[in-house]
């Protein structure tokens, strides 16, 4: 059989024609598909598979050539990295000859060279062979789109394996590089042709006289304008296409003449992103120029500039434009003065100072802040930059600050002042040198005290903010001047009444403190303390007893603010620890809200103090043995009828003491952690009292003992809990067994509310954290089997503390994942149909769900794994559906509210996701009387609500049905009318007619609603 051109020009039969050749096996399944292992096992060479594609290579049908040398490179992307340098000579000899065929040879020409140049085995000097021929034969823009792709792949994989061969071409490459590049408009394609500028640019590459042709053919494309389509598969975006032309444009200062202009030129525009693109560019690309690259352009720039932040209702363009000016002055300043030189950042700055410093002293005020803005910008750029504009603005703004009456007017100029300083902040002096702000600081201070003296708190806000940018000034002020300021805050905290004011000078106080604590220790302090403890306060009259509690508010509020450092805490924390001791004691009358503020002043203290170990040592040694002393003298006091009764014994207190103490407990370092536990275990389990201050308690102390008359003892196990349930996982708890088995009589055994519930929360905190093994197992075993037989006696007394007991187990599990979670959980199921605790049970999953402040949280180091809410719903909600199917009538209610507590605490994507399958549930629900299973019903149909799936579109009307009778009054929907005219006002213009009238019908009802004889819903 004779082979013809026209049966190699069959595609099946000429791939068949070529294996056979080779004895490589072929498998036709409708279309074809080769699985070539021959080159990589040896079988033959490459020599011998071009031989065999010889016919077809040679053929004189252009679409024969093109298949033998498609399939030649298909051949060798699967096997290149076997081939021998010899093999790469010849085949790159081959397809840069094959490049001056037909064109239709191009594409697997290019796919061939492209996977040669990824050979490891690639001679020297191939590369520049390959680009030369690439050049010279191949228009690359009249390629299709794929082909184009691999010409830029090709030149990437080069630049990256052949960088110092490439460089040898000096500027030829740049200009074949232009040529392949001009006209590219694929988004896909210009991503490369960029990465390759951006190369050329960076690594330094010979530009030679091609400087602005690269420039113009990368220059055309900005600003970008791309926007891509719809489900693009290709996920091009605008902004990739943004940061790659950014990277070429900016990144040699060759670029400078042609850019700059560029950029003033774009600015002009309309488009509001074609604006942004160009400041952000501009702001990029002088932080790589020098002075002299600038010099030509700076007042067209500064026009520009100028024009945006003046003009635009942009804050993006503003703020963009503000970053150009300050990168600009940046650059400016990075120039070397020397004695015969111009300094071209006086010259650049005299320009914007008088084009803004004018505005600042205009009468109505309304260029200043634009003015102030340029002029803090170009201020915020270097040190040099800040002297020269500091020195010609802040003296007239001061002489502005005295001339003006008009509070608004002081006010404003006082906020331009405060933004000045700011400004400065970044560009301190070198050492020797004088700050910036140091010669004006006087009338600085003046100006911001006089402020703090005006009676206007809106002024006194600004002022105390002026403050603190005056005292973040390292070095700035003056002994002195900081001793004056702080007096100033401490009128202002013991008078003013303002409450605007009042947070504002507490917070300048704190950040004050922070730098300057021992002016707070000998000043602030002392004088709060005379004030607190002031015999005063008793003295009769409506004015101090009305405002004397504020007074002392604000007192205990500032203590806390200033303790960041722990030398300052050390003197506060007594003050406070002396007011719970007057409260105690009753000799200066403090009210229980007082105390309760200062614990809370305490608490904050232990959050925000610096974690070092003298402030560790001070909780350990001082505060915390302190508080437990006062609790146990109010409990113990409150055994005497005849006595006072002491404010520290009441829940509120206590539950703020718990907070103190689980807070300082839980930032201990290991040694003193340990120590801690071991007192507080010793203190109820043993009484032993001897670490407290004081020691004047009685011996046979029982603070877990269940005495019916000393629920104030019992209570104190709160205390307990908040420290060892607060402690790292890898404290070790002494007498682990005997505490929980105490803990757990307590938790079944006591009648007073808060005992029992803190006893239950104390040992599911300490369960949580007990590792997994048979101590837990036997614990577990016997609780559960406590609960288990107490919840199963319908007439026992203790049932509801088996409950409470019962649910914090189960938290303490569920949070770690442990499987007996599982038990506990299904036995509250089936307490939802009891006939006492069905209501209580429906109420405890919300609690199951939610986070708890003061036990069982990351704060406190517990085992809580992600997703615990997830996965309780996904294991438990069939059960819950189950249940509520088979339930009674009577009983149905408690079914819907556990449903959603648990639903609502989960996170709004999962709610989205799951309520449709639960949504006819959750509107039966809303037709139960029980207004806290319509509440938590409602608040899970909100997220979707705002979005609804498909789902609950379709039971629009059940839905709609639902929330009308839970409307008292139409007036309730009245402020929703307008809203909903607007919305119906879309479907009038329905092609719909039946549309239409719906519509219609509608909106009359909502145009007529609450009006005399119109619709009531």
């Amino acid at each position: 059989m004779l082979l013809t051109e026209e049966l190699l020009a069959t595609e099946e039969f000429f791939f068949c024609f070529v294996f056979l050749r080779l004895r490589i096996r072929v498998r036709v399944d409708g279309f074809m598909w080769i699985r070539i292992k021959g080159l990589k096992n040896g079988e033959f060479t490459v020599q011998q598979l071009v031989e065999a594609l010889g016919l077809s290579l040679t053929s004189t049908q252009p679409q024969t050539r093109a298949r033998g040398v498609k399939l030649l490179s298909e051949v060798l992307q699967e096997c290149y990295g076997d081939l021998t340098e010899k093999e790469v000579e010849v085949l790159i000899a081959f397809y840069e000859n094959r490049l001056k065929d037909h064109h239709v040879t191009t594409p697997p020409v290019l796919q061939g060279l492209r996977t040669l140049t990824q050979c490891p085995t690639l001679p020297s000097g191939s590369a520049v062979s390959i680009l030369k021929s690439l050049f010279q034969d191949v228009h690359v823009q009249s390629l299709l789109l794929p082909d184009r792709a691999c010409v830029y792949k090709m030149l990437i994989n080069i630049m990256d394996t052949r960088e110092a061969e490439l460089k040898g071409l000096g500027a030829d490459f740049v200009f074949g590089f232009v040529q392949s590049m001009d006209g590219e408009r694929d988004p896909r394609n210009l991503l490369l042709a960029f990465q390759i500028a951006r190369k050329i640019i960076h690594r330094g590459y010979n530009l030679g006289k091609f400087t602005e042709e690269l420039f113009e053919v990368t220059s055309c494309y900005f600003p970008i304008d791309f926007t891509p389509p719809p489900n693009d598969p290709h996920g091009i975006t605008r902004e990739e296409l943004i940061k790659e032309l950014r990277h070429v444009l900016t990144g040699t200062p060759k670029f400078a003449e042609f850019l700059l202009p560029l950029i003033i030129e774009k600015l002009d525009s309309d488009v509001q992103s074609a604006k942004l693109d160009s400041l952000q560019t501009l702001a990029a690309c002088v932080a790589l120029y020098e002075h002299k690259d600038l010099a030509e352009f700076l007042e067209g720039l500064w026009a520009s500039l100028r024009r945006e932040v003046f003009q635009t209702s942009s804050e993006k363009i503003e703020s963009a434009g503000l970053a150009a000016l300050t990168a600009i002055t940046c650059c400016l300043s990075r120039k070397v003065l020397n004695s015969d030189s111009e300094d071209a950042l006086s010259a650049f700055l005299d320009m914007v100072l008088k084009d803004c410093k004018h505005h600042l002293s205009e009468p109505d005020l309304k260029l200043v802040w634009p003015s102030a803005k340029l002029l803090q910008a170009a201020c915020r750029a270097s040190n040099r930059a800040s002297h020269i504009v500091t020195a010609a603005v802040m003296p007239a703004l001061i002489e502005q600050y005295n001339s003006r009456n008009q509070c608004s007017h002081r006010r404003t100029l006082l906020e331009v002042i405060q933004r000045f300083i700011q400004s400065v902040k970044g560009s301190e002096s070198p050492e020797n040198e004088e700050q910036v702000l140091s010669g004006i600081c006087p009338s600085l201070c003046c100006v911001t005290f006089a402020a703090l003296s005006e009676t206007n708190s809106s002024l006194q806000v600004t002022a105390t903010s002026v403050l603190s940018s005056l005292t973040k000034q390292t070095g700035l002020l003056s002994n002195s001047q900081i001793e004056l300021a702080v007096d100033h805050l401490a009128r202002l905290v013991l008078s003013d009444e303002d409450d605007a004011v009042s947070l504002a000078v507490v917070a300048c106080a704190g950040g004050l403190a922070e730098l300057h604590p021992t002016v707070f220790i000998t000043n602030m302090i002392p004088r709060i303390k005379r004030v607190i403890f002031s015999e005063s306060m008793k003295q009769d009259g409506e004015s101090m007893q009305n405002t004397q509690p504020a007074v002392r508010q604000r007192c205990l509020s500032v203590l806390a603010v200033v303790s960041t450092k722990p030398c300052v805490a050390q003197e506060s924390t007594p003050v406070l620890l002396e007011v719970l001791n007057a409260a105690h004691s009753g000799e200066v009358g403090f009210s229980l809200e007082e105390a309760v503020l200062a614990c809370h002043s305490l608490k904050r203290i232990a959050e925000r103090v610096e974690d070092t170990k003298d402030s560790g040592r001070c909780f350990h040694d001082i505060i915390i043995p302190q508080l437990l002393s006062l609790a146990l003298q109010a409990a113990l006091q409150g055994e005497n009828s005849s006595t006072r009764h002491s404010p520290l014994a009441e829940e509120a207190f206590l539950s703020t003491m718990v907070a103190v103490i689980s807070t300082a407990c839980s930032r201990l370092q290991s040694k003193l952690a340990g120590q801690t536990a071991e007192r507080f275990v010793s203190l109820f389990l043993d009484g032993d009292v001897s670490f407290l201050p004081g020691n004047s308690f009685p011996s046979h102390i029982k603070l877990l003992a269940n005495q019916q008359d000393s629920w104030k003892q019992s209570q104190m196990v709160c205390l307990l809990m908040g420290c060892v349930c607060s402690l790292p996982r890898t404290v070790m708890v002494p007498q682990m067994e005997r505490l929980l088995s105490e803990l757990e009589e307590m938790s079944c055994t006591c009648s007073h509310p808060m005992s029992y519930t803190s006893a239950a929360k104390c040992f599911a905190g300490l369960v949580n954290k007990i590792p997994q093994g048979d101590f837990l197992d036997s614990v577990l075993q016997k609780t559960m089997t406590r609960i288990l037989c107490e919840l199963n006696l319908a007439a026992s007394r203790v049932r509801t503390q088996a409950y409470t007991f019962m649910i914090w187990v189960a938290k303490a599990l569920l949070l770690r994942y442990h499987p007996t979670c599982t038990t506990l959980t299904d036995k509250m199921f089936s307490l939802l149909d009891d006939a006492d605790l069905g209501p209580v049970v429906a109420d405890g999953f919300s609690l199951l769900m939610s986070d708890s402040a003061d036990v069982l949280s990351r704060g406190c180091h517990a085992d809580v794994r992600i997703m615990y809410r997830q996965r309780f719903f996904s294991e438990n909600s069939t059960k819950l559906v189950q249940g509520f199917n088979v339930a009674p009538q009577e009983k149905k209610p408690n079914y819907l509210k556990a449903l959603s507590n648990i639903v609502n605490k989960l996170p709004k994507q999962v709610q989205v996701t799951e309520l449709p399958a639960l949504l006819s549930l959750l509107l039966e629900a809303l037709t139960y009387p029980d207004q806290s299973v319509q509440l938590s019903t409602l608040s899970c149909l909100e997220p979707v609500i705002a979005d609804p799936p498909p789902a609950l579109i379709q039971q629009l009307e059940a839905l709609v049905g639902r929330l009308l009778p839970l409307t008292s009054a139409p007036t309730m929907v009245l402020p929703f009318r307008a809203r909903v005219l607007h919305a119906l006002a879309t479907p009038l213009g329905d092609k719909k007619r039946l549309v239409r009238r719906e519509a219609v019908q509608a909106r009359g009802e909502w145009f007529l609603l609450g009006s005399p004889g119109g619709s009531s819903l």
